[in-house]
Parts: C-alpha cells; sequence; structure tokens
C-alpha cells in the first residue's frame, strides 16, 4: 500500500501540511534576498498558505467562489507589485509568481489530493533555489538547438497524438507506428547530441567517440577521420573513437530492436553485444597517443524536422521494398537488399525488418548483413581521410566485418 494512502488526512493534518509547504517556500525566498530586492519572504508565504487554505475551508462550508475571489486577488496584487517594480526599473515576475504558486498550493492542500499540492511545491522551491544554474544552461543552449527542442515536442506531443493508428495499404503500412519509431530513433539521437556536447572536448576522443555513437557512428567516422587529416599525431586517437563509436552502434540497435520487438531483440541479445566487445578490442589495441581537446564538430542537431520526415519515408520504403523482394526474388533479393543499404543509414532497414509480425531467421541474417555492410562503409569513410593509419583502419574494420558472417549463418 502507498505510503499516502496509510495516513488518515484529516483537515487538521491539511493546515499542517499548508503551513508547512508556505515556509518551504519562504524559507527559499528568505534565503535568495541577498541576491535581488523581493520582499515576500517565510512569514508571507506561510500567510499566503493559509490564505489559501482559508478560502478553500469557506468554499467548502457554501461560499463556492471564495477560492477564485482569493487567487483573483493575490494575482491582483502581484500585478500591482510588478507595476511598481516596473516603474523603479526592477523587472520580473518571479516573486510575484512565487506568491501565487504559494497561495494556489494552499488551496488544494483541502481541496485536492495531497501529493498535488506537495509536488507543486516542492518542484517549484526547487525551480526558484537552482535559478543561477538554470541561467547558466538556458545561456549554453544555442538557437538551433532550442529549436530543435521545439521541433522535438511538436512531434511528438502533437502530431503523433493526429496520426492515424491503423494500417493502410497491403503492406500494413501505419502512420502512428511509424511516427513512433521515428520519434524513438531521434530521442536517442537527442540525448546523444546533448551527451557529446557536454562531455566532448573536455574527456578525450574516446570518450567522445563512445558518446557520439548514441547519435550516428558514421558520423562519427567522417568527423574523426577529418580531426586526423587535419591532426594526424592524433589519428591513433581518432581511430580509437571511430571503432568505439561503431561498438556502440550494436547495443543503441538491439536496444531499439527490442523496444520494436522482443522477438528480434532475444534473437539478437548476445550477437550484437558480440560484436560490440570485439569493436571495443579492436579499438583498446590501436596504438593511439593520448589526446583531450578534439570534439566532434560535425555532430549536428540530429532533430530536425526534414531528416524525420526522410526517416519516416525511407522506413516505409523499405518496409514494402523488403516485402516486395521477398516475393519476386525470395531470399537472395532480400540479402542483397541488406547488403546494399548498408551503405548509407541502415536504422530505417533493420528497424522496418525486424518489425515484422513472426521471428523469421532470414531477417535476423539480413539485419547482420546490413551491419556488415554498414561497417565496411565506415572503415572506407574513415580510412579516406585519415592517411596516418589508413592501414591499420582497414585491417581493423575488415577482421570486424567478416565477423558478421558466420553470426548471420548461425
Amino acid at each position: 500500500m502507498p505510503l499516502m494512502d496509510w495516513i488518515v488526512w484529516t483537515q487538521e493534518l491539511r493546515l499542517l501540511v499548508a503551513l508547512a509547504l508556505g515556509l518551504l517556500v519562504g524559507l527559499e525566498r528568505e534565503r535568495s534576498r541577498q541576491d535581488s530586492l523581493h520582499s515576500a519572504g517565510v512569514r508571507t508565504h506561510a500567510l499566503a498558505s493559509l490564505l489559501g487554505f482559508g478560502s478553500a475551508f469557506l468554499g467548502r462550508e457554501g461560499l463556492t467562489q471564495a477560492p477564485l475571489l482569493t487567487l483573483g486577488s493575490v494575482t491582483v496584487l502581484g500585478a500591482i507589485s510588478y507595476w511598481t517594480k516596473s516603474k523603479e526599473g526592477k523587472g520580473g515576475w518571479t516573486s510575484e509568481l512565487a506568491i501565487l504558486l504559494t497561495t494556489l498550493s494552499g488551496i488544494l492542500c483541502l481541496q485536492a489530493d495531497i501529493w498535488i499540492p506537495m509536488a507543486l511545491s516542492i518542484l517549484g522551491t526547487i525551480i526558484l533555489s537552482e535559478k543561477k544554474a538554470i541561467n547558466q544552461h538556458v545561456g549554453l543552449l544555442s538557437p538551433n538547438e532550442f529549436l530543435g527542442v521545439l521541433k522535438f515536442l511538436l512531434v511528438t506531443l502533437i502530431v503523433l497524438p493526429v496520426l492515424p493508428n491503423r494500417s493502410f495499404t497491403t503492406y500494413e503500412l501505419n502512420p502512428a507506428s511509424t511516427w513512433k519509431i521515428v520519434v524513438m530513433v531521434s530521442t536517442v539521437g537527442f540525448v546523444g547530441y546533448f551527451l557529446v556536447k557536454k562531455l566532448g572536448g573536455r574527456t578525450g576522443l574516446w570518450v567522445s567517440g563512445l558518446v557520439g555513437g548514441i547519435v550516428s557512428s558514421t558520423a562519427v567516422s567522417v568527423a574523426t577521420g577529418r580531426i586526423a587529416q587535419r591532426s594526424p599525431e592524433k589519428a591513433g586517437a581518432a581511430l580509437q573513437a571511430t571503432l568505439l563509436a561503431s561498438s556502440v552502434m550494436y547495443l543503441r540497435i538491439l536496444a531499439l530492436v527490442w523496444m520494436i520487438s522482443p522477438l528480434y531483440g532475444s534473437a539478437l541479445a548476445w550477437k550484437l553485444p558480440f560484436l560490440a566487445a570485439v569493436g571495443v578490442l579492436l579499438a583498446v589495441t590501436a596504438r593511439a597517443a593520448a589526446t583531450r581537446n578534439e570534439s566532434m564538430d560535425s555532430l549536428q542537431n540530429p532533430f530536425e524536422i526534414v531528416p524525420a520526415l526522410v526517416f519516416a519515408g525511407f522506413f516505409a520504403l523499405f518496409s514494402v521494398a523488403s516485402s516486395l523482394v521477398r516475393t519476386f526474388f525470395g531470399v537472395s533479393g532480400l540479402l542483397v537488399l541488406a547488403l546494399v543499404v548498408g551503405a548509407v543509414d541502415i536504422d530505417p532497414f533493420i528497424l522496418s525488418v525486424s518489425h515484422a509480425a513472426t521471428l523469421d531467421p532470414l531477417l535476423v541474417s539480413a539485419i547482420l548483413l546490413a551491419m556488415l555492410s554498414n561497417t565496411i562503409a565506415k572503415g572506407v569513410y574513415f580510412g579516406s581521410l585519415a592517411a596516418p593509419v589508413r592501414r591499420q583502419a582497414f585491417l581493423r574494420y575488415g577482421l570486424w566485418a567478416l565477423l558478421h558472417l558466420p553470426l548471420a549463418l548461425l
């Protein structure tokens, strides 16, 4: 039984909670007075919370408009306070909104489940106390990144819910299911992008490679190849980074496949971690000089509307193509298709193949062959740019690619 259900929330106990929450917000406001000139401290917030609780009590006793009138009065007083401060050149609504939130929490302490005012007050206090940290992070967010966040929210919270969740055509194309996969893949890349930005240049190329593999191991192979091209002394570290990024790719693909189809996730459960471990071994045995000052500056914000639409298009295209190839060309045709798409973006192909309702060993082999082709492509991308370690890169990527074959035949 949840802890909240063990307690009998009487009116008296709820009154004490309202007082405690007002004191909590007030303590934070009191503590931050040294950084601002707001006048609302511990006593003001405690009284505001009690005022809200009292208005809620009056509402229960028949004065149903009392809570709304109280909130309206506090809002008017806050507007007057803001107007006064604005005339003195001191802008900002934070203190006024904090008082309004405290009053609302006092009302909810009597009118709602007790966790709601608790959550509002605690989260509000955290936001108020982390002013400097929030401002610092906002300052580090570029306009393009902020726009990327807005686009992510647009396609996730607005576009996804309105898409029809049913199949169309004989190929069973479901717009909602397709878009869910787009959002899922883009979310992984989005998180990886900010991790690269946070950890990249300060922690060394190999850590950047590990984190960059979440975004795109192919992009990392090109980025590290350019680093090796302009700084030959860092070629070994660049090779390590691209090998590590490619190792992360296997784990990223396994996680995505498992979320879409546990059947195919189980079939790949030991094969992809094995290939990832081989990549790590190839990376740590590569000769490299220590370096900490390069970053993956070629990685771009992974969530843009056009690439998301392109991914959805490729996903649908490969779903149809896989069905047609199997119908007209059989097993050999699908395996050839897997080798061809591996030279570009393998995510749409692999996720469309693993979306099948039943487990087919042929499709598991196709997934591994697509990864084989992609591994060769990344070796070529990196080796063509990184002349100092070209032979070493081709040997390691070639050996890695060959190890896919027995796994595809098992």
